[in-house]
């Protein structure tokens, strides 16, 4: 009788304490934020983050220590080949608290290598000059010009980091070739051979949440704009954009990453997409339905709507443009000219359908509101996004 009594109070406690140590849901919050931080000299960014005094970065800091992303991705965050840009932000600027907030702190960190200002000695633009910024794979005037970085409080799978900054534009089936009135291909043979897809890098980047992977699929396509009647850049937003709308709905079986291993996301897997697209779904100057490839997507998660007490006032006040536009202005995260663009949504956390959505925002307060001082250094805000995870959700 007392060995059975000791065998139920033993179940019993096994019982009790894997019901303790079961790690119940957690709520992860993912943002990204367009920091303006591509600089016009190499090197200067580094001397910024070594000062630990430089007022943009100071704001910055202030932001992300205000809003707590456990997951963030910077995009316009200048990237130099042997500096540790996430070293050097956390230490001399995250660790110290900025305006009474807490400090954060990322243990795990991702510095993307980029096409932004690698020659590709061809002349890409056309205009019968060579090694110009124009030329580069990416626009930029130097390597790593508008790059990117990614922050995690989470562990970043590195083994199984996937980039596709190498794909050539070419491989994608029905690509938007570029071509001029006269129905002339706009790029030549040779350039349209070699030229690369994304003007920045596509990164697939697992995260380990609570027992589940989840992936970080980060890009930064480029504006829609600053080009000609051939719209070279407008037909490369769009088929950026593609890349991950097809990557994530079992239609990327044509994508080659950079390992040369082929193929796209599992129908079911986790992820999140983030980043600037520069398109916004109404407005503004990208392809009709550029961003609605991934905002209509069936296996997207898009019903979290982040919005902002700052935009809506922003484009009431600036009008101009504003005023003709049929986008919501509390949805936008970019404060451009009211006499050209006007204020647009082009920054998104979209996650996957089968990931809970929690709640989501705009850091964009009004005048008067907590934090309105801070926004002044970039022209993009702050979106982010609370995800509920199930404990083991693999």
């Amino acid at each position: 009788m007392q060995a059975s009594c000791r065998f139920v109070l033993t179940i019993l406690t096994l019982c009790l304490c894997a019901c303790a140590t079961r790690p119940g849901p957690t709520t992860v919050r993912f943002a990204t934020f367009n920091a303006a931080m591509g600089l016009q000299t190499a090197g200067d960014l580094q001397s910024r983050l070594q000062s630990g005094d430089d007022p943009a970065l100071m704001a910055l800091a202030a932001i992300l220590q205000r809003t707590r992303p456990d997951v963030v991705l910077l995009n316009e965050f200048d990237h130099q080949q042997g500096f540790d840009n996430a070293a050097a932000l956390i230490a001399n600027y995250l660790k110290h608290s900025q305006h009474g907030d807490a400090v954060i702190d990322y243990p795990w960190a991702y510095q993307a290598t980029v096409n932004t200002g690698v020659n590709s000695l061809l002349d890409l633009d056309r205009n019968g000059i060579t090694g110009e910024p124009g030329d580069a794979w990416g626009y930029g005037v130097f390597p790593g010009q508008y790059g990117m970085l990614v922050l995690s409080r989470y562990p970043i799978e590195y083994d199984q980091v996937r980039s596709f900054r190498l794909f050539r534009w070419r491989d994608m089936p029905g690509a938007l070739k570029p071509r001029q009135a006269d129905g002339a291909a706009f790029y030549s043979p040779r350039a349209w051979r070699v030229l690369r897809l994304s003007s920045k890098n596509h990164l697939d980047l697992p995260l380990s949440l609570n027992g589940s992977t989840v992936h970080f699929l980060v890009s930064h396509p480029t504006p829609p704009v600053f080009d000609g009647p051939e719209d070279r850049n407008g037909r490369r937003n769009h088929d950026e954009i593609r890349l991950w709308a097809d990557y994530v709905s079992g239609s990327g079986d044509y994508l080659l990453d950079d390992s040369g291993v082929r193929g796209g996301l599992q129908i079911g897997a986790r992820f999140v997409i983030a980043g600037d697209q520069n398109s916004d779904p109404l407005d503004g100057d990208s392809l009709e339905r550029s961003i609605s490839r991934l905002l209509d997507n069936q296996h997207v998660n898009a019903s979290c709507l982040p919005a902002s007490s700052g935009g809506a006032e922003a484009a009431r006040l600036q009008g101009g443009v504003n005023a003709r536009h049929r986008g919501n202005p509390a949805l936008d995260t970019s404060d451009f000219s009211d006499r050209t663009t006007g204020n647009l949504r082009l920054d998104y956390v979209l996650p996957s359908r089968n990931l809970e959505t929690v709640q989501c925002g705009v850091f964009w307060p009004a005048a008067g509101e907590p934090g309105h001082d801070l926004i002044q250094h970039s022209d993009h805000r702050l979106v982010w996004l609370d995800l509920r995870l199930p404990a083991g959700a693999n």
